[in-house]
């Protein structure tokens, strides 16, 4: 198969191209660099079209005709010309629902279109999406929140003139994921179409989420990324840092027993470490009431050692580094753990809740 993507370059046409290319299916690409010649033979080759060519912000309001209607109908013309009934995909806006410029410039191009329907015939399928957001959007210039993103990651300014607006907005993976199953007919005759979910956020809470995720290498308080909008959100944060944010530091203690320090706090599943520790030198001796760990040697040999509070039962465990095994402290039994080795022991750790240096659950107690 071989797709003809208009707008190429565009925010879409980048992650569709990246897609269709993963599958590898064949892309013939059309930019503003090439003349309608080629728009006319990229189109004798293709077998599917999708046409995401677009003006949003022109100069002049006069260019949204020749650009948003003007080169649709010269791709419909193309088409008919082929003497071929090629499905396409038009990326419409729900901006149609409103007078203004560019939502008409989108609705005369959706009914060029769809006059392909009946001659000559093609299957037509037209997408009007609300904002779209993620990696490789232009900031500051349609979307608010490859801008905020941008903008807040490179501590630069924003704007927000209304905090209450409510924001429609699809997300980059869903609407690819959407076009690629039209393109491969998954899809089949359904006429009425669209990117879903459609994720609601006010424009303040949108910029406030933004920060809180720029504050969190200073935190280490991460976000619930794991699911929904802030998933999406997060990783497009993430998608506008520089090469040079890559990488933070972190706050490192010391002292005679070896290092520690924290990397990751979550707000309702603990949180993550790690430390160090040198030959015979034991780290430990306290108790928890409600308070578990998991702790895992992924450097050297170490003795872990365990003795119950009331029964005086004691237990160990020795782990290393060549048999990796996750050792689970148990409320209510004091432990330690010792350096049984002859090389430092690196120990990761997670404990269930972030500590609290007000109510920190930890007792001494001799193991």
């Amino acid at each position: 198969m071989n797709v003809l993507v208009t707008g190429s370059n565009g925010f879409i046409g980048k992650n569709l191209i990246t897609c269709l290319n993963e599958q590898n299916i064949q892309v013939i690409a059309y930019t503003r660099q090439n003349s309608i010649k080629e728009l006319r033979e990229f189109v004798e080759r293709s077998d599917f079209i999708v046409h995401l060519a677009g003006e949003s912000r022109p100069k002049d309001d006069k260019d949204f005709d020749t650009i948003n209607v003007g080169l649709t109908k010269l791709l419909c013309d193309s088409i008919r010309s082929s003497g071929k009934n090629i499905p396409i995909i038009l990326a419409s806006s729900t901006q149609v629902n409103f007078d203004n410029a560019y939502g008409r410039s989108k609705l005369d191009a959706e009914i060029a279109v769809k006059d392909l329907e009946s001659d000559p015939g093609c299957p037509t399928y037209i997408y009007r999406l609300p904002g779209v957001f993620g990696k490789w959007c232009k900031p500051n210039y349609n979307s608010v929140v490859a801008t905020f993103c941008h903008n807040i990651s490179h501590d630069l300014p924003i704007q927000v003139n209304d905090p209450d607006f409510e924001l429609s907005l699809v997300y980059i993976d869903d609407v690819i994921e959407e076009f690629v199953k039209t393109i491969q007919g998954v899809k089949g005759d359904k006429k009425e179409l669209s990117v879903q979910p459609v994720h609601k956020i006010k424009l303040g809470d949108l910029a406030n989420q933004i920060r809180i995720f720029k504050e969190s290498r200073d935190s280490l308080l991460i976000e619930r990324v794991g699911d929904g909008l802030i998933r999406k959100l997060y990783s497009t944060y993430v998608s506008y840092l520089s090469p040079e944010q890559f990488s933070y530091s972190i706050p490192l203690h010391g002292d005679e027993r070896g290092m520690f320090a924290e990397m990751l706090k979550t707000k309702d599943s603990g949180q993550f470490s790690f430390f160090t520790a040198g030959p015979g030198v034991t780290r430990g001796g306290h108790y928890h009431h409600s308070k578990t760990e998991k702790f895992l040697v992924v450097q050297g040999e170490a003795k872990f050692g365990f003795r119950h509070v009331v029964s005086n039962e004691t237990y160990e465990v020795v782990t290393t580094s060549k048999k990796l095994t996750i050792v689970e402290t148990v409320p209510g039994w004091s432990h330690n753990i010792t350096n049984i080795g002859s090389e430092d022991i690196v120990v990761m750790l997670w404990a269930n809740e972030v500590f609290d240096p007000g109510s920190p659950d930890t007792i001494a107690h001799k193991v």
